[in-house]
């Protein structure tokens, strides 16, 4: 192989592992970001505002970053095609206008579940409100019962006490009757016991004159 044969070989092999090279570069420089949320963003055919304008990308738009060059980032939109943007145009989470339906479904479904949470809360403070009272009514009438029965226990209290007074009462009169009797007994016993030596006595038969 000659010199020149040998010198083409090596420019193809550089040029070949060159460009390899590149595409490794720009396959590893891809990522995904979105348009930034302004109303339109002018796209051009070059890294720079000497190029011509070639179209424009909607706000929240979903692109794909091949390379950077200065200020401007190549992209790749959902459509295919390829362009410049100006790098400060672009953003690293979704759009607004991708993030709000889904930001309102959430809602919607947090907002369901709060519905749901506070109907299964009011449920159970009705239920609670309901044992409260009813144990309420209880309390209330087992009050009113023990009220009726300390007024019942006050009148058999002061039943008692009179029949106790009135027992004590008879019990005196018939001690003082017994008295009253015992010493009848023994105030006529003690006048006859006084009279009895006084009784003139009867004179035998022996004693009469024949």
């Amino acid at each position: 192989m000659s010199k020149i044969n040998k010198l083409m070989a090596g420019l193809t092999l550089g040029l070949g592992l060159l460009g390899a090279g590149e595409a490794a570069r720009a396959q590893a420089s891809q990522a995904t970001q979105w348009v930034a949320d302004d109303l339109t963003t002018f796209v051009r055919s070059g890294p720079s505002n000497e190029y011509r304008i070639v179209g424009a990308l909607e706000s929240g738009a979903q692109v794909t970053v091949l390379e950077t060059s200065g200020d401007y980032s190549r992209v790749r939109a959902a459509d295919g095609d390829e362009v410049w943007i100006q790098s400060d145009q672009l953003q690293d989470e979704r759009s607004l206008k991708e993030r709000v339906p889904e930001l309102r479904s959430r809602v919607e479904s947090l907002s369901s579940q709060l519905e749901s949470a506070n109907g299964e809360w009011e449920g159970r403070v009705t239920t609670m409100t309901e044992t409260l009272e009813a144990r309420q009514q209880r309390i209330a009438d087992l009050e009113s019962r023990n009220a009726e029965l300390d007024r019942q226990l006050s009148q058999a209290q002061a039943s008692l006490r009179k029949s106790k007074a009135r027992l004590d009462t008879q019990e005196e009169d018939l001690l003082m009757r017994y008295f009253m009797y015992g010493g009848g007994v023994a105030g006529a016993g003690l006048i006859v016991g006084l009279l009895v030596p006084h009784l003139p006595r009867r004179r035998s038969k022996r004693d009469r004159w024949f």
